[in-house]
């Protein structure tokens, strides 16, 4: 995997992957499911550059969970397709919003969109109603 920051957008993250043969079906297509991977993988990268990892998040008292995750495939993987997912910022209040597209670089094709919410919640899991104002202080302005 490859991790790379867009310099002029502190909003997006670009990883790129090979399709590995664990996440291939008996037609050697990658399964659904694989796809929220690496939605996270992509998300990971994009809340590391706002030192927001999970270990950031653990050290500032908190913890954030996925509420809601969606996937429209358009374009199917393949065994060792190179890819390409991007995470874009798209909302931090009151919850963070997490856009992503996958690119399959091998095809030249969109191969499919989706995003993700998250929401913080204390140490002892009580949810706050909104991100809470300094996790708000590490992400970027969005446009």
């Amino acid at each position: 995997m490859t991790a790379t920051a867009t310099k002029d957008d502190a909003t997006i993250a670009h990883v790129r992957l090979a399709v590995p043969f664990h996440d291939c079906d008996p037609l050697f297509v990658v399964w659904h499911g694989h796809y929220f991977k690496y939605f996270e993988q992509a998300r990971c990268a994009l809340l590391a550059k706002s030192a927001l990892d999970v270990g950031d998040v653990r050290a500032m008292g908190y913890r954030m969970y996925v509420s809601d995750a969606r996937c429209r495939y358009t374009f199917p993987l393949g065994y060792g397709d190179e890819i390409d997912v991007r995470a874009r910022l798209t909302a931090t209040r009151p919850f963070i919003r997490v856009g992503y597209r996958v690119t399959n670089l091998t095809r030249s094709r969109a191969s499919a969109r989706g995003h993700t919410v998250l929401v913080v919640t204390d140490g002892e899991g009580n949810l706050f109603s909104s991100t809470p104002a300094d996790v708000l202080a590490r992400l970027p302005e969005i446009a």
